[in-house]
């Protein structure tokens, strides 16, 4: 993984500085509210229902033992012991003093982390498949170009204050892991007709208040324009993004207004005008590239016996296997899912003493490194078959080896009501509901892959409006009520979830996904997955169902 020099780590611990003296003049009463306002949001800082929550970046969602173990340690000295993983690859902390703010920045520079541009009206953190680098069907590591995007966009003087927030994913592999088709800018590495690797450009796919997938306006383009291309974008979204309304100002809205000839023309031609004087060295490049070199695996000429062994003697191993761990491109290696999605427990949240297990586990078997997922779990990367049995055992007594990852009970889920004061519903708690409502249902493992989500808001964190099964809090003279959406994905075939009726009750939400789940199991031909079942049945028949007793 990358390695601060002197540069990012001068840049980090003066920027700890610069928030600390901002701090320090607000608690005086020298800085007004709006003063100090742009001030937080440019450094990750809200202020929300309960207490200030600071929201940490994890770019491309990697980190290191050593990190996450400071992690644990912010938790402990400045939280409520523990920390909330985001669909976003971040970690945010809902608890901490606002004066403590500075001191956690402060630590965090020590272990080369910071909370910059998490927030604001800026280019956020920029995202990529939890599985970079290991999985099989990669074209090539997006991680790379990752960093290089983040070197470039940190600070950038010109784009500290764009007409709202901005989002870059990037992905390198056949199946779309990183959502690229809802971020403001989504970037895929792919292959021309000349066997060269380049990018394909998507702009304007985001969710929200106003759901959109993003459209190609660049089929190709060569690694060496990377920066200028994405400067071109972000300079034409910067002269022409709305700042008069602020639900009208992503450059989602942009593009729809403008049309996609004429914003691709906008780009083209601001690009005409940069495109040679910001140029990426091969050098560059290759440096970069040097930070993200494959560990020294072993060479596994066959499987470990002793892991087939285990799976046919303990069905629960069996089961974490199936559902858990992903194929490796490396013989006798998998990719392991770390559950944050145990009973009675807010997804994506983590508690200060697993953090600080996990770390060990890392170091263990696991190279050191660890990746968190959009969909708020964890990954180990690199894991011998022969170790998986023991880190199963163990992960099974810090509750961490749930074996629920991609199926009805790994639920997305934003703070909602219970933190955000943006919210208008619970989230939490209805998570908590449908989870003990399928928990035990028999045929869970068998409706296959299946995505719920959930927000609190119209701001969408729990990314609902992709959900197969989508499920939004909204606020009716002051009682919390969901609209439920079906058919919804963030995959390759990316698509928005069809409203299935009226709003219901809070009460009736888990007994709704109950009944849903239930035609689905119904209706499905063989081994048909629920999202190719409604896309072949439409929604009709789920609410025949649903509304029946309505």
């Amino acid at each position: 993984m990358y390695r601060y020099d002197e540069y990012d780590q001068t840049l980090v611990d003066e920027r700890v500085a610069q928030f600390r003296d901002q701090t320090r003049r607000f608690l005086e009463g020298q800085l007004s509210e709006d003063q100090f306002r742009p001030l937080r949001l440019m450094n990750g800082l809200y202020i929300q229902r309960h207490a200030p929550m600071l929201r940490v970046a994890v770019p491309y969602g990697l980190l290191s033992s050593r990190q996450l173990r400071m992690l644990a340690h912010l938790a402990r000295k400045y939280d409520k012991n523990y920390g909330h993983f985001t669909t976003r690859q971040n970690i945010q902390y809902n608890w901490p003093r606002l004066e403590d703010v500075p001191d956690m920045l402060a630590e965090l520079a020590s272990v080369q982390m910071h909370a910059i541009q998490t927030s604001g009206n800026c280019i956020r953190n920029v995202t990529s498949d939890h599985l970079a680098g290991v999985c099989v069907d990669e074209l090539e590591d997006p991680r790379p170009w990752c960093e290089i995007i983040r070197q470039w966009s940190t600070l950038h003087p010109e784009f500290a204050f764009l007409p709202r927030k901005f989002k870059i994913a990037v992905s390198g592999a056949a199946k779309d892991r990183a959502a690229t088709q809802l971020h403001d800018v989504g970037l895929h590495l792919v292959r021309n007709a000349s066997g060269e690797i380049g990018f394909e450009v998507l702009v304007g796919g985001g969710l929200g208040r106003t759901p959109i997938i993003g459209k190609t306006i660049r089929p190709y383009l060569e690694k060496q324009h990377l920066l200028s291309y994405l400067e071109a974008i972000l300079r034409v979204y910067n002269r022409y993004g709305r700042r008069d309304n602020k639900y009208k100002a992503r450059i989602k809205i942009l593009l729809k207004e403008e049309g996609i000839e004429k914003f691709t023309a906008l780009v083209e031609e601001e690009w005409a005008h940069i495109r040679d004087s910001l140029l990426l060295d091969a050098r560059e490049i290759e440096r970069v590239k040097q930070y993200f070199l494959p560990p020294a695996y072993e060479t596994i000429s066959s499987p470990d016996s002793a892991f087939v062994t285990h799976q046919e003697r303990d069905p629960g191993f069996a089961a974490w296997v199936r559902r858990n761990t992903a194929e490796h491109k490396t013989p006798g290696y998998r990719a392991v899912f770390i559950s944050l999605k145990a009973p009675g427990v807010a997804p994506g949240d983590i508690t200060d003493t697993q953090m600080d297990a996990v770390a060990d586990l890392c170091d263990r078997y696991s190279g050191g490194e660890l990746r968190v997922t959009h969909t708020q779990n964890l990954v180990f990367a690199d894991v011998k078959e022969s170790d998986l049995y023991t880190l199963w055992q163990t992960l099974d007594e810090l509750g961490l080896a749930t074996a629920n990852i991609g199926t009805a009970t790994d639920i997305i889920c934003c703070p909602g009501l219970d933190f955000c004061s943006l919210a208008n519903a619970s989230s939490i708690s209805v998570a908590q509901d449908i989870y003990s409502r399928l928990e035990n249902i028999d045929y869970l493992y068998d409706l296959g892959d299946l995505r719920i989500n959930i927000s609190g808001c119209m701001n969408g964190c729990g990314h609902h409006t992709v959900g197969h099964i989508g499920i939004l809090g909204v606020d009716k003279k002051g009682e919390e009520w969901y609209q439920i959406t079906l058919g919804g994905s963030s995959s390759n075939d990316a698509s928005l979830g069809e409203r299935l009726g009226p709003s219901l009750a809070k009460n009736e939400v888990g007994k709704v996904v109950e009944t849903i789940l239930k035609i689905y199991a119904d209706l499905r031909r063989e081994e048909e997955g629920f999202l190719d079942t409604v896309r072949r049945i439409g929604v009709e028949p789920f609410q025949e169902k649903v509304y029946a007793d309505h």
